[in-house]
């Protein structure tokens, strides 16, 4: 009998309605899902899911080289520690980031998205330039090297490059250690061309832009970098760090006169396109506005938790029907069941309440979640991810049925149990990119020779 590398049955697979059983995936050449049924007949030819199946998780927000520095920093350097002593700490490591050395960093933490079930990233590219400002012959050197990491490990990809100008407003001189980061709109829109004459889109590679922050851009460039988009990709993501720490919206409110949420949504057609990354600290006219202008926030619990930033106001948000996604931006972790569980316990501790984020018509807290950081990391991604259905990107992860967190329960409670115990090994057993196994057994195909090259360039940075 000849299997069909095409085809996957599975007894039980989570599709837009939710769990259903016997579900045949079906998906072309180019890794793109053509036919997706449930309660079929087992084909001969399919090959068997070995647990139930979920969609991979898209993650909305990554700086791939703070890969290397995590666990690093974490020590008191002085009396008050916070995000800005952390982000000089950042800037010294980013200084000495090769273009190798970045390939294999990227490659690494993309391999580890893989295993955890994240099977596209959204790069957050800044660090561009040579460590001295200027250019590599090839200006898009680095950007060209995060892609060929996706490439190579086999996730899906949409490279956002960064445009930085400033180091805080109103337009002040950028500093000494953020000149691998500078770039005009002009310069930044031919970057993007360059690079995408190079490594053209195709089913797994989108592109778009990300203004860096408030505090890095002016009003100005903004317009001129997305009416440029705008000739060339229209419609393609922009995404922008905003209102992360109280320091940033106490600046801004000091230069405009205004929170930077109002400041942007009152200057700019913010609509489902953006992806504002954060928004911590929004206050409630502006959490009903930022839901109702249809963009993604970008949440990212475990580096806000890590760095100190705050508590998002995630239950008003969700109610006002506003769209989140998760990313694992600095990477002291990387994994998506670490980000829900942490947007629900935040709220838990602020309220001392359990299931905050259930809704009446909702009430199971893990599949609310679930839905919402699929589909929210989607729409930020530009790509058709995030779902089990026809026309999307055949990726999905599978679990396995006899660990504890599943064994025995009806599937009803799987997420929750996937989601909310940490019990052992990761429930996730394969991963699948376009169709293809890239995790089988919990092992990547490459691993072994990605960690070790992840090895070297962390020994390089650290001597």
């Amino acid at each position: 009998m000849t299997i069909d590398r095409h085809a996957l049955f599975a007894e039980h697979a989570y599709l837009p309605e939710g769990w259903r059983r016997d579900v045949l995936l079906e998906w072309d050449d180019a890794g793109t899902l053509t036919a997706v049924t449930a309660e079929a007949a087992a084909p001969e030819h399919a090959t068997r899911a070995r647990g139930p199946v979920l969609p991979g998780m898209p993650n909305l927000h990554s700086h791939a080289f703070q890969r290397a520095m995590a666990g690093l920093a974490e020590y008191r350097a002085q009396a008050s520690d916070n995000f800005w002593s952390w982000r000089d700490l950042m800037y010294r490591f980013a200084a000495r980031i090769t273009p190798e050395g970045l390939e294999a960093i990227a490659r690494w933490v993309y391999v580890e998205m893989l295993k955890a079930g994240y099977t596209s990233v959204c790069e957050f590219h800044y660090v561009h330039h040579m460590s001295d400002g200027g250019s590599y012959e090839n200006r898009a050197e680095l950007a060209q090297r995060a892609v060929d990491a996706a490439s190579q490990a086999g996730i899906g990809m949409t490279m956002l490059p960064v445009l930085y100008q400033y180091s805080g407003l109103p337009m002040r001189e950028p500093r000494p250690d953020q000149r691998r980061f500078l770039n005009t709109p002009e310069a930044l829109l031919e970057f993007l061309a360059e690079l995408r004459r190079a490594r053209p889109e195709h089913g797994a590679l989108a592109y778009g832009v990300a203004p860096h922050s408030l505090r890095a851009v002016s009003e100005a460039s903004l317009r001129t970098l997305l009416t440029g988009l705008d000739a060339h990709l229209p419609g393609a993501p922009i995404h922008l760090h905003i209102a992360e720490q109280m320091g940033e919206v106490d600046e801004c409110i000091a230069a405009t006169g205004a929170r930077p949420v109002t400041w942007l949504l009152d200057r700019f057609d913010v609509d489902a396109r953006w992806c504002l990354v954060h928004a911590t600290h929004i206050d409630p006219a502006e959490t009903a506005a930022l839901a109702a202008s249809g963009a993604v926030a970008g949440l990212c619990l475990t580096t806000e938790a890590n760095l100190g930033d705050g508590v998002f106001p995630a239950q008003a948000y969700l109610e006002a029907g506003g769209r989140i996604g998760v990313g694992s931006d600095s990477h002291i972790a990387v994994d998506w069941r670490a980000e829900l569980r942490l947007l629900e316990y935040g709220q838990r501790l602020m309220r001392r309440q359990r299931n905050v984020l259930a809704s009446e018509a909702r009430p199971q807290v893990a599949q609310r979640l679930f839905d919402a950081a699929l589909a929210g990391g989607a729409q930020a991604s530009g790509r058709a991810v995030g779902a089990l259905e026809p026309g999307r990107r055949a990726d999905w992860l599978v679990l396995d049925p006899a660990h504890p967190t599943l064994d025995w329960r009806r599937p009803e409670s799987w997420l929750a149990g996937v989601v909310f115990c940490e019990h052992g090994a990761s429930p996730i057993v394969d991963v699948h990119t376009g169709g293809r196994c890239v995790v089988r057994d919990g092992r990547h195909e490459d691993e072994a020779r990605a960690y070790a090259a992840y090895r070297a360039a962390v020994a390089q940075l650290l001597a």
